[in-house]
């Protein structure tokens, strides 16, 4: 008999896969990280074509194989279209999807990271808050989700408006997250905070972050 789960997540990854197929790495509020196939997911027309582009979001019918999952169908609630039509929102979009990918793992409990990941992007579909600090927000909340968030860094003197941004988004849940703005000189701290600890917990070359800097 042919098991089938249902899982809700978005697609972090896709890749091609012979002649018609793709290959996608969908985070996922039940099963943490999985990867899965499409069968004619590249053919014109085909139903899954959508549904796994990078940053689809919705639940995703899964055929559970021996030793892979096969998508068999797809309800996209929301495909994050503003998104993918601002070149530059849509370079930190892909820089959040390559976090997200670096840090969840199979069968981890990734509910909080999926959520952050949801918020983070419908932040930069918005014109309320700057893209800048949108990713210093989402790069210094995952690493409190990751459990490695250390507090304030005693490197120098902080204003003060800049250690309650900081306590308030390690403190926060993550709905609550983008609902403040800042002054340019604490922005360039909180930039430089983020700066500091992701090159202290994270240890990885990100390609979309290569490219985030040439739009400097």
């Amino acid at each position: 008999m042919q098991e089938y789960i249902n899982v809700t997540g978005m697609i972090l990854k896709q890749s091609p896969m012979g002649e018609y197929d793709r290959r996608v790495c969908i985070l996922t509020k039940e099963c943490g990280k999985v990867s899965a196939f499409a069968k004619g997911a590249r053919k014109p027309g085909n139903r899954l074509t959508a549904a796994t582009n990078l940053f689809a979001f919705g639940t995703f019918k899964l055929y559970v194989g021996r030793n892979s999952y096969t998508m068999t169908d797809a309800e996209i609630s929301n495909y994050f279209a503003d998104l993918m039509k601002d070149y530059v929102g849509a370079c930190y979009g892909m820089y959040f999807l390559e976090v997200a990918d670096y840090y969840t793992r199979e069968n981890n409990d990734e509910r909080e990271m999926l959520k952050l990941l949801y918020q983070s992007l419908r932040a930069l579909c918005t014109d309320a808050l700057p893209n800048a600090l949108v990713r210093c927000v989402y790069e210094l909340k995952a690493i409190v989700v990751n459990g490695e968030f250390p507090g304030v860094p005693g490197d120098r003197q902080y204003l003060e408006s800049t250690v309650y941004a900081i306590q308030y988004i390690a403190a926060s849940p993550v709905e609550k997250l983008y609902t403040f703005s800042v002054t340019e000189e604490v922005l360039r701290e909180l930039t430089h905070v983020a700066h500091l600890y992701m090159e202290r917990f994270l240890h990885h070359d990100f390609k979309s972050l290569e490219i985030l800097k040439t739009l400097w």
